[in-house]
């Protein structure tokens, strides 16, 4: 008799497992077709990335790894601006977008449109090294893929590290250190 009371709770347990699984699955979908992107590049929004990027944080603080982030920059975008139509500026976004769409771990890697000209790619479980040889694959890449009628596309990327410290107040620690981490990247792009 207590088999049957064994196997029954196994079961239960089972049963249990797979739903919440499901609802995990069901919640992942969800996130996806509801987050905001910007409608240019299909990429996420500045908000949202930051968002994301707390959240990167604090599971680098939970588990030890650590992460960096990228920050690229189109040299000279907005001054092109005026010599170009509209249409041929919003080409080279969308081809910048994609060039490092490729470079990226699909699924893994967080991309973000985060100013007219600038973006901001995270990398999760990956080194400084790791960062920087990708800056360096994306930045060839963008100069040599991307073009428009007499013009050569450039970018500058800049790559910084988080790794994990102990803190007090959560939150605002973990803002200041999105905010520290940015402010590094963006100071290397230069």
């Amino acid at each position: 008799m207590w088999y049957f009371t064994w196997i029954l709770g196994l079961l239960l347990a089972c049963s249990l497992g797979i739903i919440n699984v499901l609802r995990l699955e069901a919640q992942e979908t969800w996130d996806k077709e509801h987050i905001p992107l910007d409608p240019l590049t299909q990429l996420m929004t500045k908000e949202t990335m930051l968002g994301r990027l707390r959240e990167k944080v604090e599971n680098s603080r939970r588990n030890g790894f650590p992460f960096s982030i990228l920050f690229i920059s189109l040299k000279d975008f907005k001054t092109r601006h005026n010599d170009l139509p509209d249409y041929e500026m919003d080409a080279i976004l969308r081809g910048v977008a994609d060039c490092f769409k490729s470079d990226i771990r699909a699924g893994v890697d967080i991309a973000a449109r985060v100013g007219e000209q600038d973006f901001l790619i995270a990398l999760p479980g990956s080194p400084l090294k790791k960062a920087e040889r990708l800056a360096g694959q994306i930045k060839s890449g963008i100069s040599q893929q991307v073009k428009a009628p007499g013009l050569t596309v450039e970018a500058s990327v800049g790559f910084a590290e988080y790794a994990a410290r102990p803190v007090d107040d959560e939150f605002a620690a973990t803002t200041n250190e999105v905010d520290s981490l940015i402010n590094a990247a963006v100071a290397k792009s230069a």
